[in-house]
């Protein structure tokens, strides 16, 4: 995927310089690929950790997936306890159960570095790396209004109860404000297809008319449109998803009107994390502070940018 910087601060040194013929330990933790973006997430980190274990022979990496937020607890314990990680990359699969036990390796003098969805808790990390949440929501609020500009109303998908959920939803709430749409329903589809595919079913069975769906995530709006064709619906417009999903992408391309954007949020920022948390364990350079990765809106007239047909996502 295209990704482009919103803004990068860095605020200190990554911290000493390990040796170079000390072995350093960098635990990466990440959710399972429960859906399409944690697939493609997955696919980023097990690359880069390959890579990186060959460019930098110092570093050893321990990778673990996680299918819930009490597995993840359990698998960053395990790297504590039995391979005494020098530093944690760490993407949560929910903010509130995972923030004690990362305040827990943090306390420890253990490098941390936060991914996408953050802590409930400020100034946990050391790092922090995101796409602009914010600006995702505020991007997808500008084009429903843009879109709609004698106003509608509207349901909303939210994802898994987390910091960044909150933040594209206020962003969205924020750009939609005094444009006449209206939201008429919103629950959390959990990023998960299934999930957003009974939501929208109930949706669909409450409300005579929708005129739109911001459904905020790729997978989600996969069950949304299934739901739709489902029920023979034919008032919803649209549905606007996000995340740039190959799949979606291409119906942008070739001017589907039920799909007509998308909003980009990269898999592979892991990546960008991992490597950024390696650097600082490799040399002096400054890599502390918060990383983002801005937020595009994909049309019809600059998909193919974002179009690649051999990505895993």
């Amino acid at each position: 995927m295209k990704t482009v910087l919103a803004g990068c601060t860095a605020l200190a040194l990554a911290g000493p310089a390990w040796a170079q013929d000390d072995t350093t330990v960098i635990g990466v933790s990440i959710p399972a690929a429960t859906h399409g973006w944690a697939g493609g997430m997955n696919f980023h980190a097990q690359e880069t950790v390959k890579r990186l274990e060959e460019a930098y022979p110092q570093l050893d990496f321990v990778l673990a997936a996680a299918s819930d937020a009490g597995a993840q607890v359990n698998d960053i314990e395990d790297m504590v306890a039995t391979r005494d990680i020098d530093a944690l990359v760490v993407l949560p699969f929910e903010s509130d159960p995972l923030t004690p036990p990362i305040q827990s390796v943090a306390a420890n003098g253990t490098w941390v570095t936060v991914v996408d969805r953050g802590l409930s808790v400020e100034g946990v990390e050391d790092l922090y790396v995101a796409g602009d949440n914010p600006g995702f929501g505020r991007v997808a609020g500008e084009y429903m209004a843009e879109k709609m500009p004698e106003g509608g109303d509207i349901v909303v998908l939210r994802g898994i109860p987390t910091t960044i959920d909150n933040e594209r939803v206020a962003g969205f709430e924020a750009a939609i404000e005094g444009s006449g749409i209206t939201i008429i329903d919103m629950e959390h589809g959990n990023w998960n297809r299934d999930d957003s595919f009974n939501v929208m079913q109930d949706f669909l069975q409450k409300h005579e008319q929708i005129d739109a769906v911001w459904a905020s995530d790729d997978d989600m709006a996969v069950g949304v449109l299934a739901a739709i064709e489902a029920a023979g619906r034919e008032d919803v417009q649209f549905v606007l998803g996000g995340a740039g999903m190959k799949e979606m992408v291409q119906r942008v391309m070739e001017g589907d009107e039920m799909i007509p954007a998308n909003v980009t949020y990269p898999p592979a920022m892991i990546a960008t994390a991992i490597e950024m948390t390696a650097v600082g364990m490799v040399s002096n350079a400054p890599v502390s502070g918060t990383f983002t990765i801005g937020s595009v809106l994909i049309t019809e007239e600059n998909a193919e940018d974002f179009y690649y047909p051999d990505s895993p996502f």
